[in-house]
């Protein structure tokens, strides 16, 4: 759990995936269409990727997968994420943790 504190506390915003994702994958897009670069960790690609699974897991998390975290903190998935949008609330949220200029 700490090495997830600490992965999502060095960037604006860090997604957490999988290469086989459909959703993992719209959820990315859509941050990139805003010019978010967000950092990606796949984690069926990078070492203890399954660690950091189950950490996720113990957060309540699930679907593990696609794990959306802005400013440090889980917003959550893809609806989470679509829910901000349609709300008008993601941008302001990405601005505010210096994911993207106004």
């Amino acid at each position: 759990m700490e090495s997830v504190t600490k992965m999502v506390s060095q960037r604006p915003v860090v997604i957490f995936s999988k290469t086989s994702c459909c959703i993992s994958h719209t959820v990315k897009s859509l941050l990139q269409d805003f010019g978010v670069s967000p950092v990606v960790y796949e984690l069926d690609e990078i070492p203890r990727g399954g660690e950091i699974e189950a950490a996720l897991a113990r957060l309540g998390h699930n679907p593990v997968v696609p794990a959306v975290f802005i400013g440090g903190e889980l917003v959550g998935g893809a609806n989470e994420v679509m829910s901000l949008h349609l709300q008008r609330n993601l941008r302001p949220m990405l601005t505010r943790a210096g994911a993207m200029w106004v």
